[in-house]
């Protein structure tokens, strides 16, 4: 019988924190954007003119549990 190869153990990758902050920072401006157009946006404070956006999201808004009507 042939005896197996023993591979070396792979070590992670560690990420520093400067490098993983801006990115964390992304993600955040853009998860609260998408929660403003969602969750926030019912057409009177609207940054964007018409209704159109909130008829775009209506079943959305209805899906996460924001009142609209």
């Amino acid at each position: 019988m042939a005896q197996a190869a023993v591979l070396p153990a792979s070590t992670p990758v560690t990420i520093p924190l400067n490098e993983l902050l801006p990115w964390a920072v992304f993600a955040g401006v853009i998860l609260l954007s998408l929660l403003y157009l969602v969750g926030m946006d019912q057409g009177a404070t609207s940054l964007i003119s018409g209704s159109m956006l909130h008829e775009f999201v209506h079943d959305g808004r209805h899906l996460l549990g924001f009142p609209c009507h």
